[in-house]
């Protein structure tokens, strides 16, 4: 009789195909013309541990700020659409653009892959992503896991996880402490539905014809706003920043903001995209789509109202900043001017 052997591949987990990502990965890293951050950048893929000379940096009295976060169920929609090229930009913006709240300079990034079974081809045009989600934050992917678990995942399905790691100087960082009376408050366009609010999405996809158009909306990668914000930390233009995630304008907010000082928003200023709209005329309330998603503000800056014109001149034109309120002192936490325009 044949003894049957039995075999880690066998059980589902193929090292070899792995092996196989992790060089891809590390030739990413190698290619010419890629500006280079870091003098461990060759020896990092593929390690037991990853390095990164700070050495170099040119911040004084530096502080280390860091942050984890994924991209939640968009995840699905990546896979029922099968495009897998820009999940990876999706992952590392909600990390950067958490790290520039702070007013640090992002400097690294790992990502945790978990699939079901290693598929090379589309595991490569998620690491191609987050390849140039790094490019476009000025920082380095200098490794990461990539874990195969069968049974605990299906066959296709994945999840997602990055950490990034930044520095930023003592004495610019921001801080909702130098937040002050009459400061206005900016919203920056996001480039769409981001990675926030995905379940209440896919909800509405359940019994709605979905058009190629739709598709491409509702996976438009989180916008990157690492050198603008950057830029107007360098010349002392903010006062403090919200990115605006889980929870939507409000809640973000509030987390930027002393709690004796009064955050005034009027709803009406907000210019949301036609995506929201898209949402909202699925019986969605002003009240659920403010506290689930961004609604076409990505991104918070609190300034003197000084430097609003100042500031806008380091953003392009679909991403220029514009008031919606200001910071006054107020019984109230929170006061919404007017209503939404859809």
């Amino acid at each position: 009789m044949k003894k049957i052997e039995n075999s880690y591949k066998k059980s589902g987990v193929n090292i070899s195909l792995a092996n196989k990502f992790v060089k891809h990965i590390s030739t990413l890293s190698k290619k010419k013309g890629k500006k280079r951050y870091n003098q461990f950048d060759e020896e990092n893929i593929g390690g037991f541990g990853s390095l990164y000379d700070i050495s170099n940096s040119k911040i004084k009295d530096p502080v280390i700020v860091s942050c984890t976060d994924g991209v939640g169920t968009k995840i699905d929609l990546a896979n029922r659409f099968k495009k897998f090229d820009t999940i990876g930009i999706d992952l590392v913006a909600m990390c950067v653009n958490d790290l520039i709240v702070q007013g640090a300079k992002p400097l690294f990034f790992l990502d945790y892959i978990a699939v079901g079974k290693l598929n090379l081809k589309k595991s490569k045009k998620i690491i191609n992503g987050i390849v140039r989600g790094c490019n476009l934050s000025d920082c380095n992917l200098i490794g990461g896991e990539t874990a195969e678990m069968p049974g605990i995942y299906s066959k296709d399905k994945f999840d997602l996880a990055g950490f990034s790691v930044g520095l930023a100087s003592k004495k610019k960082l921001l801080n909702k402490k130098n937040v002050k009376i009459n400061n206005v408050i900016l919203a920056v366009p996001s480039s769409g539905v981001h990675s926030n609010g995905f379940s209440l999405v896919r909800s509405i996809l359940k019994k709605r014809k979905i058009t190629k158009k739709l598709k491409e909306d509702l996976l438009k990668p989180t916008k990157i706003y690492t050198r603008e914000i950057l830029k107007l930390v360098e010349k002392n233009l903010v006062s403090a920043a919200a990115h605006i995630t889980g929870g939507g304008l409000v809640e973000n907010l509030m987390r930027s903001v002393p709690d004796n000082l009064s955050i005034n928003i009027d709803l009406g200023k907000i210019k949301i995209k036609k995506i929201f709209k898209w949402i909202k005329n699925h019986d969605i309330s002003d009240q659920e789509m403010m506290r689930t998603f961004n609604c076409g503000v990505g991104f918070c800056i609190i300034t003197h109202k000084n430097n609003i014109k100042n500031i806008q001149k380091h953003f392009s034109k679909n991403y220029k900043p514009y008031q919606i309120g200001y910071i006054s002192k107020n019984k109230y936490k929170i006061n919404l001017i007017n209503s939404f325009k859809w």
